[in-house]
């Protein structure tokens, strides 16, 4: 009997024709989001499966699927997933690196200018019939001269930056470990404190993982330290921002936009993370920008990346090593 493969959310049918080349695949035909327990049933006795965003491995369902080989996960953060657990069980965890970068770094830019120029209360009054011809209203702001403060320089934050930079605004960032001086020539970016950045920015993204120290990173204090005429950008993680914090300020006169593609609700991983948005920052259609996680959702890039995923389960279950693992499970010492 073939190996048997658990596709937890829809793919393209070239995704499934591949796979079945090797496998039984027990695809997702729906568009719908399964229920954790629904997967965990199709999963007792399937060898991988390929997860996404909305899903979430932990101990409990790696000791119910003793089976299981490898975790392929269609995505770049992967803090819904313990890797511990995986690695403790003899269980490769591979992600998809790289092809998420330029499509996260083009949203992240969309958000900045969406929100600055007023385009979503400018799409509403031409829909409302009162516009009748050009006056003087919904002043936004030019890009052109303004400071960027970017939190994090990985792919993103480098993709973002190479960006910005052609639309001829100031990039300082932030991050543990600073760039090679060439990089940051080149880049035309400067490293500075989290507090400066904070201080100098009228553009606030962050694009840091979402780890016990970036919860809540920008908060009510970081919130405080910054320009009440700045916007905060977050295409990054929701739980980097404390949402109810930005919605205190926002009504209160302490920052005057918030755009985002991501929000705490999202973050799977916490156990106390909220069940929705907050209706604040919902009704708060004037300083407010929201997409709904449209950070990856580019036809061609979905399908190259569910792919990616599929070859690294393919060379998980033909004995290599999956060219986007992240552990290093000794599979022979395994504990199920």
């Amino acid at each position: 009997m073939n190996p048997q493969v658990v596709v937890t959310h829809w793919v393209q049918p070239e995704i499934i024709a591949y796979l079945n080349r090797f496998f039984e695949v027990v695809p997702n035909t729906t568009d719908q989001t399964l229920p954790g327990e629904e997967i965990l049933r199709r999963s007792r006795e399937a060898q991988a499966i390929m997860v996404f965003m909305a899903d979430t491995i932990d101990e409990r369902f790696l000791k119910s699927c003793p089976d299981i080989k490898i975790i392929a996960a269609a995505l770049k953060g992967y803090d819904n997933f313990d890797v511990e657990a995986c690695t403790r069980h003899g269980v490769w965890f591979a992600i998809v690196p790289d092809l998420l970068t330029i499509t996260t770094a083009e949203l992240t830019i969309g958000l900045l200018i969406g929100l600055s120029r007023n385009m979503l209360p400018g799409d509403h009054f031409v829909r409302s019939g009162m516009f009748q011809g050009w006056r003087p209203h919904l002043y936004g702001n030019e890009l052109c001269g303004q400071t960027v403060g970017i939190i994090g320089m990985g792919s993103v934050g480098k993709a973002v930056a190479r960006r910005l930079l052609g639309f001829q605004m100031n990039v300082i960032y932030n991050d543990k470990i600073p760039l090679p001086a060439i990089q940051e020539e080149l880049l035309g970016v400067e490293h500075v404190s989290l507090d400066e950045l904070l201080q100098r920015s009228n553009f606030v993204v962050p694009l840091v993982p979402l780890i016990r120290e970036t919860k809540h990173l920008i908060n009510s204090d970081a919130i405080a330290r910054m320009s009440p005429y700045a916007f905060i950008i977050n295409a990054g993680r929701g739980s980097v921002v404390d949402e109810q914090a930005v919605a205190h300020a926002l009504e209160t006169g302490r920052l005057a936009g918030y755009a985002a593609d991501v929000f705490e609700m999202e973050d799977w991983a916490r156990t106390d993370r909220p069940g929705k948005i907050p209706e604040s920052l919902l009704k708060n259609t004037r300083q407010t920008f929201f997409t709904p996680h449209l950070g990856s959702a580019a036809e061609n890039i979905r399908k190259a990346i569910a792919m990616d995923a599929a070859r690294n389960i393919v060379q998980a279950l033909t004995g290599k090593r999956p060219h986007g693992a992240i552990n290093n499970p000794n599979i022979a010492e395994a504990v199920h």
